[in-house]
C-alpha cells in the first residue's frame, strides 16, 4: 500500500481530473461558442459572393484591408498555423490580438474569393482564445499549453462538427511521431461539449456515409495501392509547391501590401480565363460533389494553382479544406482510371492527403470515421498508413517538429521539419 501511494497519489490524480474537466468545459463552451459564429459568419460572406460575383474584382482590394488589419494589431510577422505550433512546442503564449485578426482577415478572403480554407483560422482562434484564458487564471506553462490545445480542438469541432478527429489532430499534428496524450481528457471533452453546442445551434457536419465496398481481395489491392502511391506524390509535389511559392513571393516582392495586391490580381484573372468561380472560396462543395462521383480532370489542378496564389499572397483562412477539395477531385478522376469507384476514391484522397499534408494519420483515420462511416474503415487505414509513409517529411506547417524519423527507428533529434 505504500508503495501505491508513493507512486499514485490519488488526491493529485483527482485534482488534476477536476481542473482539466473545469478547463475543458470552459473551452468547449466558449470554443463553441467562438466557432459556431465563425461557421455563420463564413456562410454568409460565402453567400453574398456567390450571389454577387463582382465582388472578386475588389480581391486586391481586401488584401490591403488584410494588411492594414495586422498592421493596427501589430501583427506583422504572424506565420499562422506555424506561429501556434511554434507556442505549443515552446510552453509560450499567443498574442490575444490573433482572434479578431484571424477571423476578420478570413471573412475577407471569402467574401471576396480567395481559395482558402477555415481550419488554420480555427486553430489560431483557438490557440489565442486559450491563451487569454491562461494569462487570466495565470497558469503555469505546461498549463496553458494543454489549454491553447483543448482551445484549438474546441473551436476546431465546433467549426467543423468532427470531435474525434479535432481531439486527436491537435495532439498529433506538431510533432511528427508522438502525441501529447497528456493533454487527452480536456482535449476531447472540449471537442465534445463543442461540437454538440454547435450541433444545437444549427451546425452540422459535412458528411457522406459510403456504403461497403463489395468484392475486395487481392488482385483488386493493387490499383488501390497504386492510387496511393500517386496520392503521395501529389501530397509531396503540392506542399512543395506551397513553400515554394511563398519563399518566391517574400523573396521577390519585399512590401506586404504589393505582395496581396498582385497575388489578388492573379486570382482575378485567373477566375476570369477558367469562367466560373468553382475555384474561389475553400472548396468544400466541391470536394462533396467528387464524393458524390462529380469531378472534372482538371478541377485539382486548377484548386491546386488557386490556392498556391491566395495562400502565397498573404491571403488568410488555411489550408486543409482546400486540401480536401484538391485530393477528393483528384481521388475522383484519377481512382475511376484504376478501375476503382470515382466517388469511393474521391472519398479516400480527401482522407489521404489529408494526412499526407499534416502528418497526423491517427486524425485521419478517424476523420474517415466521422465523415464516411466505419463501412470502409481497414481501406481508409491503409490509404493513411501508406501515404503517410511515402510523403516523408513533407507538410503543410514547416514548425513541425521530427520526432520519430519515418524511415529509421530511432529518435531524431529536434528539428524544424524540411518542407
Amino acid at each position: 500500500m505504500a508503495w501505491f501511494t508513493k507512486h499514485h497519489d490519488p488526491k493529485a490524480y483527482l485534482r488534476t481530473f477536476i481542473e482539466w474537466l473545469l478547463f475543458g468545459l470552459l473551452m468547449g463552451v466558449t470554443g463553441g461558442l467562438l466557432g459556431t459564429a465563425f461557421h455563420y459568419i463564413l456562410h454568409f460572406v460565402t453567400n453574398v459572393r456567390e450571389q454577387h460575383n463582382w465582388l472578386i474584382f475588389l480581391l486586391p482590394l481586401g488584401g490591403v484591408v488584410i494588411v492594414r488589419i495586422y498592421r493596427l494589431f501589430g501583427l506583422r510577422s504572424n506565420r499562422g498555423t506555424n506561429e501556434i505550433i511554434d507556442a505549443i512546442l515552446t510552453n509560450h503564449g499567443v498574442s490575444r490580438r490573433i482572434t479578431p485578426a484571424i477571423f476578420l482577415s478570413t471573412a475577407i478572403t471569402h467574401l471576396f474569393g480567395g481559395s482558402a480554407g477555415r481550419e488554420g483560422a480555427a486553430l489560431q482562434l483557438g490557440g489565442s482564445m486559450a491563451s487569454l484564458f491562461a494569462r487570466i487564471l495565470k497558469l503555469s506553462k505546461p498549463e496553458r499549453t494543454v489549454l491553447m490545445l483543448s482551445g484549438m480542438s474546441a473551436v476546431f469541432a465546433g467549426l467543423f462538427g468532427t470531435p474525434l478527429t479535432a481531439c486527436l489532430f491537435t495532439m498529433e499534428f506538431g510533432s511528427v511521431g508522438t502525441m501529447y496524450t497528456p493533454a487527452l481528457l480536456p482535449c476531447f471533452l472540449s471537442a465534445f461539449v463543442a461540437s454538440q453546442l454547435s450541433a444545437a445551434l444549427g451546425v452540422h457536419a459535412e458528411t457522406h456515409m459510403l456504403d461497403a465496398v463489395t468484392g475486395m481481395n487481392l488482385g483488386s489491392m493493387i490499383p488501390l495501392l497504386v492510387f496511393a502511391v500517386l496520392l503521395s506524390l501529389l501530397g509531396v509535389a503540392m506542399c512543395y509547391l506551397f513553400h515554394y511559392a511563398e519563399e518566391f513571393s517574400h523573396k521577390h516582392v519585399h512590401s506586404q501590401t504589393l505582395r496581396i495586391i498582385v497575388g489578388g490580381a492573379v486570382l482575378v484573372v485567373l477566375t476570369l480565363l477558367v469562367g466560373d468561380h468553382r475555384y474561389n472560396g475553400a472548396g468544400m462543395g466541391m470536394a462533396l460533389n467528387a464524393v458524390s462521383g462529380q469531378a472534372d480532370w482538371y478541377d485539382f489542378l486548377l484548386k491546386l494553382l488557386f490556392t498556391t496564389v491566395t495562400l502565397s499572397a498573404g491571403y488568410k483562412g488555411g489550408e486543409i479544406v482546400p486540401t480536401f477539395c484538391i485530393g477528393a477531385t483528384f481521388g475522383c478522376v484519377v481512382g475511376g482510371l484504376l478501375g476503382l469507384d470515382p466517388g469511393f476514391a474521391a472519398a479516400l484522397g480527401l482522407v489521404g492527403l489529408f494526412c499526407c499534408a499534416t502528418n497526423s494519420p491517427i486524425a485521419s483515420i478517424v476523420l474517415s470515421l466521422e465523415m464516411f462511416g466505419s463501412a470502409n474503415l481497414h481501406l481508409f487505414a491503409l490509404i493513411c498508413v501508406i501515404t503517410f509513409v511515402l510523403s516523408g517529411h513533407s507538410g503543410l506547417y514547416g514548425s513541425q517538429i521530427i520526432q520519430f524519423s519515418k524511415n529509421s527507428l530511432s529518435p531524431a533529434p529536434l528539428q524544424h521539419k524540411e518542407s
